[in-house]
């Protein structure tokens, strides 16, 4: 199963101190930095780079994982740091979180697909807030598979949405070393 082969990830020491060293994710913090602080969902979050420092921006954030030690983490990480993150362990494939709809002004989901997931996320964004995609995509040479897009396909999941940043090929974050496409985008204030 999945979920044990993340879990056992993460108890490993070389893989709790990369990730307990891991800077957030660049695109996330180059988009959120421009905007007012109100609601963000944190989706495959690990253990919190990204929610961590939306919370300590002043985001009022919600961090959602199915992997139970990556929450033990994150947990600890925000008492340690004072923060106040609304923290959930949910299997997002089984549906085990619902996303609220017109709830949140910034949805992340970043270096995870679920390409069911898509929809219920851009229904939870607020008209005229954003939402954050990092998948990771087919190199030459390799087989689609569940978890890599081909690219040019992250776009074709935003029909209607205003693209405010569109990328592809090698990932600008330390942590991730495979080719990735990433879009930021802006939901219509009328839809």
């Amino acid at each position: 199963m999945e979920i044990n082969r993340w879990n056992e990830r993460y108890r490993s020491r070389e893989r709790a101190a990369e990730d307990l060293n891991a800077a957030p994710t660049p695109l996330l913090v180059s988009t959120a930095s421009n905007l007012a602080p109100g609601k963000a969902l944190d989706l495959a979050c690990g253990t919190g780079r990204n929610s961590l420092w939306l919370a300590e921006h002043g985001w009022e954030v919600t961090a959602v994982d199915a992997a139970s030690t990556a929450i033990e983490i994150l947990q600890t990480r925000a008492m340690e740091h004072g923060l106040k993150i609304d923290i959930m362990c949910a299997d997002l494939e089984k549906g085990e979180f619902e996303i609220k709809p017109c709830h949140w002004g910034l949805i992340a989901i970043c270096y995870y697909l679920q390409r069911n997931l898509f929809e219920p996320a851009k229904r939870g964004v607020v008209p005229g807030g954003l939402l954050i995609s990092i998948v990771h995509i087919t190199e030459p040479g390799e087989e689609e598979s569940a978890y890599r897009l081909r690219p040019g396909q992250l776009e074709n999941y935003f029909p209607g949405w205003e693209i405010l940043h569109c990328h592809e090929g090698k990932a600008n974050d330390a942590a991730h070393h495979r080719a990735v496409a990433e879009i930021v985008v802006r939901k219509p204030m009328q839809s």
